[in-house]
């Protein structure tokens, strides 16, 4: 098998492509179609409209990265904000820990030195805060 290819191969390839490869490129740019469609000029347009159309696409793909990269910072500096912000709530939420426990603390101290009758108090003045509210509720 691999000497069938081998005998296709040995024929002149000049012979089987003209001088396509041969001739230097007429201008600075080097068209993949010159001599394929016959003449020049026209060959040389097409490769100037796909060399137009691929500089196109490559403004369009560097609009593209560069929005890319706008949204990638964007987003790095909402991470940082973010970082500085919830370090501040933190400090805070412990602040507020603080003097949470420490009005516990004195509550529990205020609570053993009265003995039980805050516990009356405060039931009483939550039947009749109920007791207020089932009036306000029947005369409306």
């Amino acid at each position: 098998m691999s000497q069938r290819y081998r005998v296709n191969t040995s024929q002149n390839r000049s012979a089987l492509l003209g001088d396509y490869y041969n001739t230097p490129p007429s201008s600075g740019r080097s068209s993949p179609f010159r001599g394929a469609f016959g003449q020049q000029s026209s060959s040389h347009r097409f490769a100037d409209d796909l060399e137009g159309q691929n500089d196109e696409h490559l403004e369009g793909l560097t609009a593209k990265v560069k929005m890319l990269k706008d949204i990638t910072i964007g987003i790095g500096n909402e991470v940082r904000e973010s970082t500085i912000q919830l370090s501040h709530m933190n400090d805070a939420f412990a602040e507020t820990s603080g003097i949470l426990s420490g009005t516990f603390r004195r509550l529990n101290n205020m609570a053993s030195r009265q003995g039980c009758r805050w516990l009356w108090y405060i039931l009483f003045l939550i039947v009749v805060f109920w007791f207020f509210i089932i009036v306000w509720w029947f005369r409306r």
